[in-house]
């Protein structure tokens, strides 16, 4: 007789997969990227998902943890979280029943991982890192990361100083923000310079000050530096802007105000003026903020909305009762989704490195809001508020986000639909087969062949793809200075060899490559692609056919092609085209297909000439003992505090060199063997 199996290790029956359902929902923010039109899976794909799904059951913890869908060629599909990932699992193992895109989902699994947590809010934290890490393809994404600015007041240093700061907080001091922008950080530093005075120069150029510098004759720094203003005077300032970037706002503006008049009363005019301008200054911060609550002190209210299939997330930031700003993104999500289920999944990638306030105020109540308030409790130390207020002014300033984001997201779909119109006028107008989604623009800069760099600018139906710029320093030797014809080769031949090697596309790869190929073609087809759907060139028919040789040469030769020649006088709107096959011509001067040329181009010029004005700016500061491997910036600051120059530390004997203070014997020796024996004099 068959022993018995224990019942975990049975698959379940329907009855038991449609009681899993009812316990644990599927999970909500499971998307893929946005289609209009998605194909359902295969009856058969969908059959073999299942299977592997369902073989993968058994082996499931039955508490909470993350799992993770893996496709044929180890491609991470899907990163989810479940307080019982055994009862979620088993809600993807029917055949039918499913939405479009779980189907598809499902289909494309071949295998799963496991991870087991102790707790939910456990699985929610290292569900986000994966995300962030593996950026599956069916997750919401959050497509925009970057770090908010703040300001930072110090504490490693007798005079403080205040300055803006973006990334890790390595450096020891009070940190207030996040700010929208960095624009927002400045305009506020200013005001807050007028204010209180406070330093913003480096500690170096600090400890160098022999007389008072321009910001203090200017009354925007009370002169610490030389001593113009006592010790203890010139941190009650920093106090005062603690305070006042700290809430304390009103006690800080009553102080003032208070001094100001007890100077006016002793007839000390002067002095009563300042104080009127730093009232004066603080005002403009607080005037500046725009929507000011007078009941949230500490708040960051999200709101998200959705039209035509595209969601939009605006970010306020509220400190101290003040509006410090807003930021909008664009998450990617399946458009089936709900406003609801979108923000719930934007929510724990948005936090994943940043600092939570107090409060979180939210358009639309989530599933994981207890889950995310106890783990941005525990990471911040204290406890973490989330809510979506249903009255008062919490609820005023939620619906004030919702209305910014609904008219956001309006000027991105417009902008979106022009830009849509542009690409298209485009192909027409050099003869483009299919959809233009992604235009390449080059250009090259320098100045009689040094410092010479090519630029590479990209525009898609978005506008203009900054993160998907490219710099090429020139390294060709067997170039001639102001080769431009080699320089244009080498930028070529560098940007496609790679993108063959990294991207090759189907039919054009390698045997080997050509399954990976496919699957790229195939795995996310809504994404900004890898390969350009037409290349510009700056120059003539000449630069062309280098151009195309060159891409002929390394596998790409079948990309679009043309070369813009500037016209007479390098007038705008008389410039002529060339196009492999055809002959030169002109567009019409009102045709808006030639305006979006000048601008490709013209933005293409400026992103090189600035690369190569940065790499020249580089080299004019450039020192001689940034040759010298094994000497770092400490000892080359006290070698030239020492000598004054490099030509003179060049010039030092080696014994003067060893006395110099903060260098030891090993590295004297090394420096003048640099100058002395490596020909470096």
């Amino acid at each position: 007789m068959t022993p018995k199996r224990p019942a975990d290790d049975l698959p379940p029956d329907q009855a038991e997969i449609d009681a899993a359902d009812e316990l644990e929902p599927e999970t909500p923010d499971i998307v893929e990227t946005p289609t209009l039109d998605l194909a359902p899976a295969e009856p058969g794909s969908l059959a073999r998902g299942a299977a592997a799904i369902r073989a993968h059951w058994r082996h499931a913890p039955k508490g909470p943890g993350v799992y993770r869908m893996i496709g044929a060629d180890g491609e991470v599909l899907y990163v989810g979280k479940a307080r019982s990932v055994r009862k979620r699992i088993a809600s993807y193992m029917r055949e039918a029943g499913h939405t479009t895109r779980i189907a598809r989902m499902i289909a494309a699994t071949v295998s799963m991982v496991f991870v087991s947590t102790e707790t939910e809010t456990e699985a929610l934290l290292l569900e986000t890192n994966l995300i962030k890490q593996l950026r599956p393809r069916f997750n919401v994404l959050m497509r925009d990361d970057k770090s908010f600015p703040y300001i930072l007041i110090t504490r490693d240093h007798a005079a403080p100083q205040i300055a803006k700061h973006r990334g890790a907080r390595n450096r020891k001091g009070d940190y207030y923000g996040p700010f929208a922008s960095a624009q927002a950080v400045h305009r506020t530093l200013a005001a807050l310079q007028r204010a209180f005075l406070v330093r913003t120069c480096s500690d170096s150029y600090f400890e160098n000050r022999a007389r008072p510098c321009l910001l203090h004759q200017i009354k925007r720094c009370a002169g610490p530096c030389t001593n113009e203003i006592a010790p203890q005077a010139y941190l009650a300032l920093v106090e005062e802007a603690r305070d006042f970037l700290s809430g304390k706002s009103r006690a800080v503006r009553e102080r003032l105000a208070a001094d100001m008049r007890a100077a006016a009363d002793a007839m000390e005019f002067e002095t009563a003026a300042r104080l009127r301008d730093r009232i004066a200054a603080l005002s403009q911060i607080q005037g500046e903020q725009g929507v000011n609550p007078q009941s949230v002190e500490e708040a960051d209210v999200f709101a998200v909305v959705e039209q035509a299939g595209q969601f939009c997330v605006e970010v306020f930031f509220f400190r101290t009762y003040q509006n410090w700003g807003n930021r909008a993104y664009f998450p990617r999500a399946d458009r089936s989704l709900s406003e609801a289920e979108v923000l719930d999944a934007f929510l724990a990638q948005f936090y994943d490195e940043r600092p939570a306030p107090r409060l979180v105020l939210l358009s639309h109540e989530i599933e994981d809001a207890a889950v995310l308030a106890e783990a941005l409790t525990q990471r911040a130390g204290r406890k973490v508020e989330v809510a979506a207020p249903q009255r008062g002014e919490k609820r005023d300033l939620v619906a004030h986000a919702a209305d910014n984001a609904r008219e956001t997201l309006g000027r991105r779909l417009a902008e979106s639909a022009a830009q849509q119109k542009l690409l298209a006028a485009l192909g027409a107008a050099f003869g483009v087969e299919g959809p233009v989604r992604r235009v390449e623009v080059y250009d090259n800069s320098h100045i009689s062949g040094t410092n010479a760099v090519g630029g590479m600018v990209v525009a898609g139906p978005q506008g203009f793809m900054k993160t998907h710029y490219r710099t090429f320093n020139i390294k060709g030797e067997e170039l001639t200075p102001g080769d431009d014809f080699g320089m244009m080769r080498e930028v070529l031949r560098r940007r496609f060899s790679r993108l063959v090697k990294e991207a090759p596309r189907e039919g054009v790869a390698s045997d080997e490559t050509a399954n990976d190929a496919a699957a790229a073609a195939t795995a996310d087809p809504a994404a900004f692609p890898a390969w350009p759907d037409l290349v510009l060139i700056d120059g003539g028919k000449g630069q062309l056919e280098a151009a195309r040789a060159t891409l002929a040469e390394v596998g790409a030769g079948d990309v679009p092609l043309a070369a813009i020649a500037k016209g007479p006088d390098r007038d705008a709107g008389r410039e002529t085209f060339h196009v492999p096959g055809r002959e030169a011509f002109k567009l019409p001067p009102r045709d808006p297909a030639l305006y979006f040329v000048q601008r490709l181009r013209d933005e293409a010029h400026r992103f090189a000439i600035g690369t190569h004005r940065a790499r020249r700016k580089k080299e004019f500061t450039k020192s001689a003992l940034d040759e010298i491997a094994g000497v770092g910036p400490a000892r080359k600051r006290a070698l030239l505090d020492a000598f004054g120059t490099a030509k003179a530390i060049g010039r030092a004997s080696l014994a003067d060199l060893e006395k110099t203070p903060g260098v030891n014997k090993a590295t004297a020796r090394l420096v003048y063997d640099h100058f002395n024996e490596g020909g470096g004099r």
